[in-house]
């Protein structure tokens, strides 16, 4: 799920970062191809109610142990509680839409360990093994026996695995365009699909801006990021996981309130999501499975859906015409009534044949597929940092062979470990191997590495030559790359290093 990662500033955020939409007529969709782009930063935004003040709802702060959740209750009837995404948004962006349950079922809401409203606690360090524990322990306080559980975009990754280690909690699963925890061959996301290239420049001008205010001190990080998140959104970023165009209102609400967590939580949290790949392991699972997809749900492709049923051969797949990443808002009336008659059709007390499903996991564990998985580079890279000992472990695990496997984003972690342990031949073919894979800036960014590693080996005159051709690429955009302290406009500094050779830059990271 990394693909969908982005920097904590002034980036909307990974498999879910929410958005409202109402399905008004006439309303404006991603369809429409509207562009919108506005020349000015804003640095205020719009004073909007929090929704958590709502007539009926319960609000409570639950102890699981080292932390404080902070928890909502509305309605009554099945208890069913509300996984969100992110990682590192809130519970916030289930309001309105989910009091239309209170009618048939306990709704319960949560903030997850890190995030909104609930304590920042990183105890051990987050994990999504902490993560399950603190749900399992909520649930005991609330003193449920069984609860559907409903899992949105990451939370529906954070469901499942709550289902491999708790599964006898579950009486239901229902994934929301759910995080498919797979390592397969996929076709790749339509985030970009409906932004138009005004719209694209505006972000990418956004993103600089926001880092200009971070060098000025002028304003704290929070506010930071909910600038960010506004600004990016009134220029367009909605279209990445909205399918209408939500109200200025709205905008106000997710910046203000529903994209909010602990430094480096997403990241964190990002990377141990990478470490899992469930491939094969719901096969013969009991527990009613209903699975709930936009058919504009860009964070993906088209694939997805079966995929993801492909997976959970026991569950029924239900498909909204006219939504993207959340049916819940788009087409609410839809979703709503499956959500009903699937909780009104559970069996009770309970799903049987859970021991066996229990039992079949240890093959799962051990089946030829999720053993090649712990083997894999993927595994490797998903599990280690950027510090010098995260780059070590790579470099000793590392073999030709990746290089032919690997999309850009692994290439460059592979170079830079290589780099780090002054193995600069294998870093340089992983450099000319992410050329391959880029073009503009990205292509720019390789190349420089290139040079880079030819002055570093005595080469300099190819150097030489590899630097020129960069700075004839008029590439402008200014990479950080922190862990080296470097930071550079590619085209700019390779005009730099024409004049004079790379010298060697330590890891400042030590894990």
């Amino acid at each position: 799920m990394k693909n969908f990662t982005f920097p904590a500033i002034a980036v909307a955020a990974a498999v879910c970062l929410p958005v409202f939409a109402r399905p008004d007529s006439g309303q404006e969709s991603i369809l429409d191809r509207v562009s919108r782009v506005e020349k000015d930063l804003r640095l205020e935004i719009p004073p909007v109610p929090c929704l958590c003040d709502g007539p009926g709802l319960k609000q409570s702060t639950i102890s699981v142990g080292d932390c404080d959740l902070y928890a909502e209750e509305e309605g009554g009837g099945m208890p069913m509680v509300l996984l969100h995404g992110g990682p590192g948004a809130t519970h916030h962006y289930f309001h309105p839409h989910f009091s239309r349950a209170k009618g048939f079922a306990r709704v319960i809401y949560y903030d997850q360990r890190g995030c909104g409203e609930s304590g920042y606690c990183p105890g051990k360090g987050y994990s999504l093994d902490q993560a399950v524990a603190d749900l399992e322990k909520l649930r005991l306080a609330l003193k449920i026996e069984r609860w559907v559980v409903l899992g949105h975009s990451y939370g529906g990754l954070l469901a499942q695995y709550y289902a491999l280690k708790h599964p006898d909690a579950f009486a239901g699963l229902v994934l929301v365009g759910a995080g498919h925890g797979m390592h397969i061959a996929m076709k790749p996301t339509r985030q970009g699909d409906y932004i138009s290239n005004a719209e694209s420049a505006r972000l990418l001008a956004i993103r600089d801006e926001i880092k200009g205010l971070v060098k000025s001190d002028r304003i704290r990080t929070e506010r930071l990021e909910q600038l960010g998140v506004y600004n990016r959104f009134l220029n367009g970023d909605w279209k990445r996981q909205s399918f209408y165009r939500p109200s200025p209102e709205r905008v106000a609400q997710t910046a203000l309130y529903e994209w909010k967590h602990d430094r480096n939580f997403n990241s964190i949290m990002s990377r141990e999501s990478d470490k899992i790949d469930l491939q094969g392991a719901f096969a013969g699972f009991p527990v009613p499975t209903l699975i709930m997809e936009g058919r504009w749900d860009l964070t993906w492709n088209t694939d997805k859906p079966r995929i993801l049923l492909n997976n959970h051969p026991g569950a029924r797949l239900v498909m909204f015409k006219k939504s993207s990443h959340e049916p819940f808002a788009d087409e609410p009336g839809k979703f709503f009534s499956e959500l009903k008659a699937f909780l009104e059709k559970l069996p009770s007390p309970g799903p049987v044949g859970l021991s066996a499903w229990k039992d079949s996991l240890t093959g799962w564990e051990n089946s030829p597929v999720h053993l090649a998985w712990l083997r894999s580079p993927e595994y490797v890279l998903n599990t280690t940092g950027w510090g010098r000992r995260s780059n070590e472990e790579v470099a000793a695990a590392y073999s030709p062979k990746w290089l032919g496997k690997l999309g850009s984003a692994d290439l460059l972690k592979v170079g830079l470990a290589l780099y780090d342990v002054a193995r600069y031949e294998e870093a340089l073919a992983a450099f000319r191997r992410l050329q391959t894979k880029e073009s503009g800036e990205g292509a720019a960014r390789a190349l420089i590495w290139q040079g880079f590693l030819l002055d570093l080996q005595g080469r300099r005159e190819q150097a030489i030559a590899v630097y020129k051709k960069v700075s004839a690429m008029k590439a402008s955009r200014r990479w950080s790359h922190d862990q080296f302290g470097l930071r550079f406009s590619p085209s700019e500094y390779a005009l730099e290093k024409i004049g004079e050779p790379f010298k060697r830059v330590e890891n400042s990271l030590g894990e």
